[in-house]
């Protein structure tokens, strides 16, 4: 079977993959990188992390850059911090939020209602002060931030490799203003100082005969970058995407408000398959390798492209119909494997906060402005104009 060329410049991810994958389950890119488009493969790759490694970056990112015992040891220690207890005494704190942000933006919102972006003027901005809340940053961070994301976001769209290293470093420089006054007494209890003092269950070279030892600084600002650095651009692009949909599908939309949480996240996660903004994770070979009738040598590329994955018609037979129940086992917006997100509780539970509390006070129509969609290597909505009505 011929392989076919993957070059997704200047295309949204479901155009650039939706007709390749109906033809080969594997592409390749002109730089040679092998393109998973469907699921059985997709799963075959992120189950067998002891063939295809995650350790990829010629940067350090801890956990998800790591393999074997030493990624699931740290995965152990940090996986706690989003445990069901975490997010029950995160709920409230959240809400508060929400409330607050849509009050906000309500009070511009005349009787006949206001378009607005849900991209930058709801995810965004929620983003930041449900990361900021959790980790116990200080608010003060919240123009920074922003415009942080303003700026990852156009280097993330450039392609350019000087440019998204600058803006890493940049995210870094923020982070350790945040850790340097918490190696002083009197430290804030809140995940960030408890990240700090975690101890891992990996020995300690410099301790003879010790079974753990404390995170390095250089991980610490990893994890927190890893937490807070995709996940700020990811709910914005998912709110985008969510409000885009249910704003043409009303009847969606009382389900999210009236039903239960569990119900409005399961209508969150089907509506992110069908337009799912984590486009991609990437792999290498450690061995040769077999994968849907390509034999793959040691050392190759392999790319994860979740947006054609989460769409594949052998096991969602249209891909945009809305079917939470049935599409929920097969759903892999967070992956699958050892390596799935960690972050999907708390993801799940910032987008059904924040949908249910706009979604009580205020109707959501089409707009009449277009938007515009994201183009690769980024996936959803870069402008998600709706428009906000008040209820009652």
């Amino acid at each position: 079977m011929s392989v076919p060329t993957f070059d997704a410049t200047g295309l949204e991810p479901r155009s650039a993959t939706d007709e390749l994958r109906a033809d080969a389950p594997l592409a390749r890119t002109p730089d040679g990188t092998w393109v998973v488009l469907r699921h059985a493969e997709a799963v075959q790759v992120a189950e067998d992390a002891q063939t295809f490694s995650s350790a990829v970056s010629r940067f350090l990112q801890v956990p998800n850059g790591l393999d074997g015992a030493e990624h699931a040891a740290i995965r152990a220690a940090t996986d706690p911090f989003f445990a069901p207890e975490e997010m029950a005494r995160l709920a409230p704190v959240l809400r508060t939020i929400a409330v607050e942000l849509v009050e906000e933006l309500m009070d511009s919102v005349g009787p006949a209602g206001t378009e607005v972006d849900a991209v930058a003027a709801l995810g965004a901005v929620f983003a930041v002060r449900g990361q900021t809340a959790w980790l116990g940053w200080p608010e003060e961070l919240e123009p920074e931030l922003l415009d942080w994301m303003v700026e990852n976001h156009e280097a993330s769209r450039s392609g350019d490799l000087a440019r998204t290293t600058a803006v890493a470093e940049r995210f870094d420089t923020i982070i350790r203003s945040v850790l340097a006054p918490r190696h002083a007494a009197g430290a804030p209890e809140d995940p960030t100082t408890a990240l700090m003092r975690l101890e891992i269950p990996l020995p300690d070279p410099s301790v003879p005969g010790s079974t753990s030892r404390p995170l390095r600084e250089e991980e610490i600002v990893s994890i927190l970058r890893n937490w807070t650095g995709g996940d700020l651009g990811s709910i914005a692009l998912c709110t985008g995407v969510l409000l885009m949909a249910l704003s043409r599908a009303p009847e969606l939309a009382a389900r999210v408000r009236d039903g239960s949480e569990a119900e409005a996240g399961a209508i969150v996660d089907e509506l992110l398959r069908i337009d799912d903004p984590f486009v991609s994770n990437r792999r290498v070979t450690t061995c040769p390798v077999t994968l849907a009738g390509q034999e793959i040598a040691a050392g190759e590329r392999v790319m994860l492209h979740w947006t054609s994955i989460n769409r594949d018609e052998r096991v969602f037979e249209d891909p945009d119909a809305v079917a939470p129940e049935a599409n929920a086992a097969q759903n892999l917006v967070y992956g699958t494997g050892p390596h799935v997100c960690p972050g999907r509780e708390l993801a799940t539970l910032e987008l059904v906060t924040l949908l249910r509390e706009l979604l009580a006070v205020a109707d959501v129509h089409p707009a009449e402005t277009p938007g515009e969609r994201e183009i690769a290597p980024v996936g959803g909505w870069a402008h998600a104009p709706v428009v906000l009505v008040p209820r009652g």
